[in-house]
């Protein structure tokens, strides 16, 4: 058998924003491939490969066993971060699940990030859970990308350890600090797709029986937000 790993275009990307000689965490790890990609192009590289179900873990094992890298990379059963101790990592992957998931990962294993200088996330959805958990705990937002796989974009947000919290405004925490100023082509698809998915949303909600207007006022200011950003050439950050 070929023993390379192959990744997807969303994971080869999250790899590249791994800093060369790495100690670290890999959580969810989906059959641990990332780690094992990351370590067969790295020699230095060490990996922790986090499952919390015993299917994924059993699968993240049998991966690492065919790729002969059980010196380099160890999977452990847990619950998100808490499969960590104290500064073994210094940095954590986060990629996969929901922005709401990621955020509450953060939370609850926040305790164990006092070694980790880099947190990569890559949020299915809800990518300003993420930034704003970043913004509150020190981190800041150093790099964001976009990649297209499988029809859908996703958004990987790198951030960095700080001196203190990184003060973000609700377009930033919306759009991405980094995207607003890059504005990619898949940028613009994104928006476009999300500027008319709000416009079904705010006439469906008009026609509810009892109108949540605060809500609606919310899902209008974010449509006048999209529509500035697509048409006026400016982040307005």
């Amino acid at each position: 058998m070929n023993n390379t790993v192959k990744l997807s275009r969303r994971l080869q990307k999250v790899a590249s924003f791994i800093m060369e000689g790495s100690r670290f965490a890999d959580i969810g790890s989906d059959h641990a491939y990332l780690p094992c990609y990351v370590c067969q192009n790295d020699r230095h590289a060490y990996a922790i490969a986090g499952e919390v179900n015993e299917g994924p873990f059993q699968s993240a094992q049998k991966a690492v066993q065919t790729f002969d890298l059980q010196n380099r990379i160890e999977v452990r059963l847990g619950n998100g971060l808490q499969i960590l101790d104290d500064g073994e990592v210094n940095l954590a992957v986060i990629a996969g699940m929901g922005g709401s998931l990621i955020k509450t990962i953060l939370d609850e294993g926040k305790s164990r990030l006092g070694s980790v200088q880099r947190i990569i996330a890559q949020p299915n959805v809800d990518e300003r859970s993420v930034r704003s958990w970043f913004s509150a705990y020190g981190y800041s937002i150093s790099n964001e990308t976009m990649v297209e796989e499988s029809g859908h974009i996703y958004e990987i947000i790198v951030a960095d350890k700080n001196d203190g919290p990184q003060s973000l405004t609700d377009r930033q925490l919306l759009f991405g600090p980094s995207l607003l100023n890059q504005k990619s082509n898949l940028f613009y698809v994104k928006w476009n797709h999300e500027y008319k998915k709000r416009q079904r949303v705010i006439e469906q909600m008009k026609r509810a029986a009892t109108p949540d207007y605060d809500k609606l006022d919310v899902f209008k200011k974010e449509l006048i937000w999209i529509e500035e950003v697509l048409h006026d050439g400016s982040s307005y950050a």
